[in-house]
């Protein structure tokens, strides 16, 4: 606490430095959740396995910004990132320690017709399957590689297409470069992404022997609907191997008061890098809507693993109900109680299956300042 105290005020005496410097506005969130897992797996062999916990968690971010003038910027996430989603557990009589990092941070200029901006760019991946299609197409364990096997999760979560793993894992945030124009009646965006600076052993690829690759969304409307084809293809291999592409879109349809967006996607891999050999294809589907405080989606994913011979099916429910307690110019405090439903299996072409559910209730205290 004391280092967030100690970040907070430096960060307000920055605010006022000086006239000539640019004025550094504080912003963020505090919140608090309440969690009960219930678990529940079978393996190819037919084990069983149940798991039961309740816990609670907090999560402090500081959002700094500053207006350089002209249609520059400056923008930040600070927080802590020991745990997925920034979330801290609470450990033996309150003795963890709660770090700061700055898990965001980018610049750029807006104009008329223009944008672009550079740095460790936010993605919005809770709205946007594609990333969490393109990574966890095939099921992998938290804080080891991509490609690692589903069946030897052990301690670590396995991660999968449905469930935000993006947003949740990796912070949804990316390093890399950000352009947009204005085309038509509507507007482009493209980021070149660099996802890696591991550079590939064996023979010599040339000076971009990292991971980079590049996605693209054109949105635009029309009448009352707002469609968004988009396309992520990977410029080199990344650190595991792989090269995928993913193709796909979404629509946005108002409804009244409300709001349904439909989002689908298709990606694939074929290629055989070093020891990785990948071969796959697999799609997500997703139906969610909003209405006043009503948030709702569902997702379901399906990918065939031809080198793995293993076919995977994922299904995931999110249901939140947001109610404003206060609401003020200066900020805001609400509770949302959440539910969460993930139901994940495996099918070998040979025949065996396995399945891994789990069912999660969250109540989130949160205030915004």
């Amino acid at each position: 606490m004391k280092r967030i105290l100690s970040l907070a005020a430096m960060l307000v005496a920055l605010s006022y430095a000086s006239p000539a410097s640019a004025e550094l506005k504080l912003g963020g969130e505090a919140a608090v959740r309440l969690r009960d897992d219930f678990g529940r797996k079978t393996a190819a062999a037919g084990f069983l396995t149940k798991t039961e916990d309740q816990y609670f968690q907090y999560r402090v971010r500081l959002k700094p910004s500053a207006d350089l003038g002209d249609g520059y910027y400056f923008k930040a996430l600070v927080q802590n990132e020991n745990a997925a989603g920034g979330w801290q557990g609470i450990y033996v009589n309150n003795q963890e320690q709660y770090n700061l990092q700055v898990s965001q941070f980018y610049f750029g200029h807006n104009s008329d017709n223009s944008h672009w901006a550079l740095g460790r760019l936010p993605l919005g991946s809770l709205d946007n399957p594609i990333l969490d299609l393109t990574l966890y197409a095939i099921p992998a364990i938290s804080g080891g590689p991509l490609s690692t096997a589903a069946s030897s999760a052990g301690s670590h979560p396995t991660l999968y297409a449905v469930d935000t793993p993006v947003s949740t894992n990796h912070f949804d945030r990316l390093f890399g470069f950000n352009y947009g124009v204005k085309i038509g009646d509507g507007e482009l965006n493209a980021v070149l992404v660099n996802f890696d600076n591991i550079s590939t052993t064996g023979a010599d690829r040339g000076l971009f022997n990292d991971g980079y690759g590049f996605t693209a969304i054109y949105k635009t409307s029309i009448g009352d609907v707002t469609i968004a084809p988009q396309v992520y293809v990977t410029l080199t291999h990344l650190g595991d191997g792989r090269q995928p592409y993913t193709v796909g879109a979404q629509a946005f349809i108002p409804a009244g008061k409300s709001k349904v967006s439909l989002s689908g996607f298709y990606t694939a891999d074929k290629n055989t890098y070093g020891t990785s050999v990948n071969d796959y294809n697999g799609y997500i589907l997703r139906v969610k809507g909003e209405s006043g405080p009503v948030l709702a989606w569902v997702d379901y994913n399906r990918t065939n693993d031809e080198h793995g011979s293993t076919d995977y099916n994922n299904t995931f429910v999110w249901a939140q109900y947001k109610v404003n307690v206060h609401e003020s110019a200066t900020g805001t405090f609400s509770l949302t109680p959440t539910i969460r439903y993930r139901a994940s299996g495996s099918e070998t072409h040979a025949g065996a299956t396995t399945k891994d559910n789990l069912f999660r209730t969250e109540l989130y205290a949160t205030v915004t300042f």
